[in-house]
């Protein structure tokens, strides 16, 4: 009787360590199952394909021609960047880059941008494009500007005429060079023929063609649209006032501590670089039969925009 009793203890104790058993392993389970997925919401999967974004304020005529579609899109693919570009008037984009609201800046307006790197606000400043301004009018020409002799020759014939004539006044490279024009003619422009609209260049443009009267455009934003106004050129023919030369420059991370001074250094480099070049060089040969703007390399003898007459 006490052996069985004996057989019996043992056989408990027995079922006893096994049911114990049986009740740690998924205890195990339940553990790394709730562990792992705490682990993976703590340690996420990077997604490395994620562009990074750079800011670019860049004057108007850049963007109306649709070269930035372009060039920018070459440079994005090959630096996994995403560029938000910020078209404005030169003075405009100036202004952002001072606020510290943009990494990279393109514009055209010499005098504006010296005096912007001279205060410390911009750093590496690059002569990459040019093209020449024109001024554009009606077909039948009526202040005569066909025959001037320069530039300040043809404002003096518009304003003695009292022609229409349409200026951005939005502190663009273009109005500050039209404005420049207007004090070597010794004439401060005013008057109902004279009207300020405070707009990109192709709404002015656009404006102008309804005016029937004239302005002063960039080459490349005129040709861009030549198809849908009735405008033609009337005169381009003065270097000393129409030439329009474009550069790239840094906002100064000694100044603006937050901007990606590195990426606005590769975009700059890209702007001079034979890949940069080339799409400056060909774009628009297709579409207008000429290129909307001239590469720095092709600048031939043109190689000191410092010179350009501006306020």
């Amino acid at each position: 009787m006490k052996s069985q009793f004996v057989k019996i203890l043992l056989i408990s104790v027995l079922i006893s360590l096994f049911a114990g058993c049986l009740k740690q392993e998924p205890t195990g389970d339940i553990t790394t199952a709730t562990i792992a997925p705490k682990t993976q919401a703590t340690n996420p999967t990077t997604n490395a394909s994620s562009p990074v974004e750079m800011r670019l304020a860049t004057t108007t005529s850049t963007c109306d021609t649709g070269l930035l579609d372009v060039f920018n899109k070459k440079f994005e693919q090959e630096n996994n960047v995403k560029i938000l570009t910020i078209c404005e008037g030169t003075g405009k984009a100036i202004a952002t880059g001072e606020l510290g609201a943009a990494d990279v800046l393109m514009v055209h307006a010499v005098q504006a941008e010296l005096k912007a790197v001279a205060n410390g606000s911009f750093i590496n400043r690059t002569y990459m494009m040019y093209n020449y301004f024109v001024i554009i009018g009606p077909q039948n020409d009526p202040a005569g500007i066909r025959n001037a002799g320069n530039a300040t020759n043809a404002f003096t014939r518009i304003f003695s005429k009292k022609s229409p004539f349409i200026s951005r006044g939005d502190n663009s490279g273009t109005h500050m060079m039209e404005l420049s024009i207007w004090k070597a003619a010794n004439i401060i422009p005013a008057g109902t023929w004279y009207q300020s609209v405070g707009k990109g260049m192709g709404d002015t443009i656009t404006t102008t063609d309804i005016k029937n009267g004239y302005t002063l455009s960039d080459r490349g934003t005129y040709l861009s649209m030549k198809d849908k106004i009735k405008l033609n050129i009337l005169f381009e023919s003065d270097q000393k006032y129409l030439f329009n030369p474009y550069h790239v420059m840094a906002a100064n991370p000694a100044k603006y501590p937050n901007v990606k001074y590195d990426l606005a250094m590769k975009y700059i480099n890209y702007a001079i670089s034979a890949n940069g070049q080339d799409i400056i060089r060909n774009y628009g040969k297709d579409k207008y039969g000429e290129a909307l703007f001239i590469p720095e390399e092709d600048a031939g003898n043109i190689k000191n925009p410092e010179n350009v007459s501006i306020i």
